[in-house]
């Protein structure tokens, strides 16, 4: 079936039913994905090792969202 075959029959199911398909196509959008999450994992102990090696400066919060705090 084409996707807009399946459209088509989806927009004539009853509210209750569409929400249910919505809300299975949101979670398969969000699902964890390890690759990517070992890739941001490494990166961030990296980037915390350069830190306290004093390789890397920090930038105070104030200035990141532009506030006095």
């Amino acid at each position: 079936m084409e996707t807009k075959q399946l459209l088509e029959r989806a927009l004539q199911l009853k509210p209750f039913e569409k929400a249910l398909i919505v809300d299975g196509l949101l979670k398969s959008l969000d699902e964890p994905n390890k690759e990517i999450d070992d890739i941001w994992t490494s990166e961030a102990e990296k980037r915390l090792k350069a830190y306290r090696g004093g390789h890397l400066k920090g930038v105070p919060i104030a200035e990141i969202f532009g506030t006095n705090e």
